[in-house]
């Protein structure tokens, strides 16, 4: 009897065992993938000019492999006259003179393909460069072009019969009125962006087409996917039946009428339109990987906006499926260097809130528009940050030298090209500038950084980079990087591609996530935000824990080494120390198996 009944207990494991297997086959590449966004400008720079270029990336392609990276996101290095940075597209399908050729991006793609990284390609709808030959086809009222863009009729000052004021208050992102008066064509036309950015008008049905044929153009070369800039900007309110839009309301932020701020966007950003667009182009997407075959293709959108927002993207009730990856944000716009343990755990419940389990997480800490991480909460916090997002479930993104704790340079206005920063002018640059967080990576600690064997770069370098460097990093096994690689391999084990999670607050100062899986270890990230030292009881955070635990991973300013062991009970943190405890439990799962064999022979 005995025997009949260890033997179901046994059947039983067994059946769990093969049950999680099956469902860890389900997960497709980019579920389990880290990104790592590529800024081409600053990346690596082949050519000696100071800019960086595709050879330059080609060439650090292997890097990236290196520290762990499935795909990459690559920021626009379409043909454009560069007044905001590529944003301004003249030519959706050609390649930027400056960053290389046609036949570059090819053996780029080459290159990816042999080391088994995913190429993902920045995609910019909202808006073309008024260079583009589509705008200047619009200027002209050319037959299928008129109505490309966003064109009104002004309104007659009244107190100067000769000038046009524009159609209502809508502002731009840039400062000042969203309205560009155009003398040949005697109409004002929209920009969202820049006065060089005049939107694309996406209730042109002849423009979705056209937004569809660039997609597949780069599908036919042979990208994995894209991430879509601006996404919740492509469509207006309606015009009225007198062709008029309405005036946004104030919002109360500002005081100050040229700014951005100082409207409530009710009609400009966010419209539903949006979302269904998205859904036409994952149906594209997924049509082409029908068709081709092949891995699937993917698609990334960003948007700033709130949670309720974001949630279609993924999806809606009708079953069409959006993006997999709507970008979450909420790492960089609600969290700081006085965000408490609470905040953070607020944060990351309530966008885990709003994926269900058809979807997957991901995690962005930084990017090309905002402060650099480091900066923003603080270099002694890297390490816990950077265990934090590489523990929680789902996927990660890394903007470039992030890993290697790269912080924003200070910029001088004679030294300022980014137009936000241009725009503010002299007093005020310095609150709107991306330049500071766009400065050459820093590969070593060469002249230069490594980053251009020429003698000038086109943003300065960081003064830190003698120290912060990929080269020095990688043989100090205690780094930010070696670090950073520690966690990407980490992540790669069924516990944290398949466990269950859990975040826990346990004071103002001390954060965990707890990562658990039947039949696998378990891990515990605890990180300590504050100055003082905190002592925790670990047995409080997961149930039949043991009465000892190891160091996996320990940040930088830790005592501990990996292996080390610690009591359950009195888990000590010093200020800002940060590490992954492993809770061994695949030694007992290894002799219940050893026993279960025995009993079935």
């Amino acid at each position: 009897m005995f025997k009949c009944f260890f033997i179901l207990i046994c059947i039983t494991a067994l059946t769990r065992a093969i049950k999680l297997k099956s469902e860890q086959t389900t997960k497709e590449w980019w579920e389990r993938a880290g990104f790592y966004q590529v800024y081409p400008r600053s990346f690596k720079d082949s050519d000696g000019d100071g800019i960086g270029d595709l050879n330059g990336i080609t060439e650090k392609l292997s890097y990236l492999k290196d520290i762990g990276m499935r795909g990459f996101w690559l920021s626009p290095m379409y043909k454009s006259p560069m007044a905001d940075f590529g944003y301004d597209i003249s030519d959706f399908r050609d390649i930027q003179p400056e960053y290389g050729t046609m036949d570059d991006f090819k053996k780029q793609i080459a290159e990816a393909k042999r080391l088994g990284l995913k190429l993902i390609l920045d995609f910019v709808p909202n808006h073309s460069s008024d260079e583009h030959e589509w705008f200047k086809k619009s200027v002209n009222r050319e037959q299928g072009y008129e109505d490309y863009y966003v064109w009104r009729d002004g309104k007659r000052n009244p107190n100067n019969a000769s000038e046009m004021l524009p159609p209502n208050n809508w502002l731009s992102g840039f400062r000042g009125s969203a309205w560009q008066w155009n003398e040949q064509r005697q109409q004002f036309y929209y920009h969202l962006f820049t006065a060089q950015q005049p939107d694309l008008n996406f209730r042109n049905p002849a423009v979705v087409q056209e937004m569809k044929d660039i997609l597949l153009f780069w599908l036919e070369l042979g990208v994995d996917g894209f991430r879509v800039d601006s996404v919740g900007c492509m469509y207006e309110i309606p015009a009225d039946e007198n062709g008029n839009f309405p005036d946004e309301p104030l919002s109360g932020t500002t005081n100050d009428p040229e700014d951005f701020a100082y409207l409530e966007h009710i009609y400009t950003i966010d419209r539903l339109e949006n979302v269904g667009m998205v859904y036409e182009w994952r149906q594209l997407l997924d049509d082409y990987q029908k068709q081709h075959g092949g891995d699937r293709r993917i698609m990334m959108t960003e948007s700033w906006s709130s949670l309720d927002i974001i949630k279609p993207y993924f999806s809606d009730i009708k079953g069409r499926e959006g993006a997999q990856m709507p970008f979450n944000f909420r790492m960089i716009t609600e969290l700081n260097s006085t965000s408490t343990a609470y905040d953070f755990k607020n944060v990351i419940d309530s966008w885990m809130a709003i994926v269900d389990d058809d979807h997957t997480a991901n995690w962005v800490l930084g990017n090309h528009d905002r402060s650099r991480v480091a900066t923003r909460m603080g270099e002694q916090r890297i390490d816990g940050l950077t265990m934090i997002q590489l523990t929680l479930p789902g996927v990660s993104v890394t903007y470039q030298g992030d890993e290697i704790g790269m912080t924003d340079v200070d910029i001088s206005w004679e030294e300022t090209v980014d137009p936000a920063g241009c725009n503010e002018g002299k007093d005020n640059y310095v609150s709107k500038s991306r330049d500071p967080v766009r400065t050459p990576f820093q590969w070593d600690d060469t002249n230069l950084a490594g980053f251009t064997n020429g003698t000038r770069t086109w943003l300065p370098v960081g003064p830190n980079y003698r120290t912060v460097n990929v080269r020095v990093q990688s043989s100090d096994t205690m780094s930010h990087l070696s670090i950073f690689k520690a966690l990407m391999s980490l992540r790669e084990k069924d516990t944290f591609l398949y466990g269950d999670w859990r975040t826990v607050a346990l004071n103002d100062q001390v954060f965990a996530v707890i990562r658990d899986l039947k039949m696998s270890d378990s891990y515990m990230t605890l990180v300590n935000f504050g100055s003082s030292v905190q002592t925790i009881d670990g047995s409080s955070l997961l149930s039949s824990i043991p009465k000892t635990l190891y160091y996996a991973i320990v940040s930088g300013s830790s005592s501990h080494k990996a292996g080390d062991t610690v009591p359950t009970k009195t888990i000590v943190l010093e200020a800002y120390e940060s590490f992954v405890l492993e809770v061994r439990r695949s030694e007992d799962n290894k002799m219940r198996a050893a026993v279960c064999e025995r009993w079935l022979q």
